[in-house]
């Protein structure tokens, strides 16, 4: 039985960049407005973070803004972010802290996944083994050095595992070295996939388009993990949710209001 309670979809800022990031061969010129989410889920044993979006101060701050943004990823503008969707905000309009997260789970470590563990820097972070390496090298310039060098609780995976009942990780690597998705069983509806960057737009799913950008240039990879969600989705009747897609982040439930 499902211990998930309540799943909570959280804008953490926007992204506006050339399609072509999105959609491997697809949309070059073509400007896009992508949500940049994390997702709350209220579980009855603690509270997990999936994914936490940017880091504010790099953003914020212009000397930082400068050092990241400027010289650290060629080719990604800088996000924007407010002050009101930086996750101790989201957090305090349903009376918690920070300190009530107990897990975070990462899809993969790029800068607008992982860069918001600085918020939340005493729950558990669980991170493919795979992703970890590839961040340290680093793999390609959407890792950031300053985004998880902190002393984190690293909780170091590589196979497919129940976080707990109704919370499974699927590994769908191609995008990056080691991303995992989650499968997340509701209570009263549909079981949900998150894809993270596995599928950034629906567009990736319907089409079976690879992301723009693929660990090693491992197409063929993000191709088998985007079919191996879809599949996972038929097997378990699940919605997949696209990550990046502000047309599909519209159909979600606004937050406060929650998924359950």
């Amino acid at each position: 039985m499902t211990q998930v309670l309540k799943l909570w979809p959280l804008l953490t800022g926007t992204h506006r960049y050339d399609k072509s990031l999105s959609t491997r061969g697809r949309g070059a010129g073509e400007l896009i407005d992508a949500p940049i989410l994390a997702y709350l889920i209220e579980t009855r044993q603690g509270r997990v973070l999936f994914d936490v979006g940017c880091d504010y101060h790099k953003i914020a701050n212009p000397a930082q803004r400068a050092r990241w943004y400027g010289e650290g990823a060629e080719g990604f503008p800088p996000p924007t972010m407010t002050e009101e969707q930086r996750l101790p905000a989201h957090f305090a309009r349903l009376g918690l802290t920070p300190a009530d997260i107990d897990v975070v789970f990462l899809s993969h470590l790029h800068f607008d996944h992982a860069g918001g563990l600085c918020e939340v820097c005493g729950a558990e972070v669980h991170v493919h083994a795979d992703e970890l390496a590839a961040a340290c090298e680093p793999a390609d310039s959407a890792y950031f050095a300053g985004d998880f060098a902190g002393g984190y609780r690293w909780k170091v995976q590589r196979a497919e595992y129940e976080l707990l009942p109704g919370l499974r990780a699927i590994n769908t690597p191609g995008h990056t070295a080691g991303h995992m998705s989650l499968l997340v069983e509701l209570p009263d509806s549909a079981p949900v996939i998150l894809a993270g960057d596995a599928a950034d737009l629906c567009e990736n799913l319907v089409d079976e388009i690879a992301p723009g950008l693929c660990w090693q240039d491992r197409e063929d990879l993000a191709l088998e993990s985007i079919r191996k969600l879809k599949a996972q989705a038929r097997e378990t009747g699940a919605e997949l949710w696209p990550n990046h897609d502000i047309a599909f982040w519209q159909t979600l439930k606004r937050f406060p209001e929650y998924h359950a």
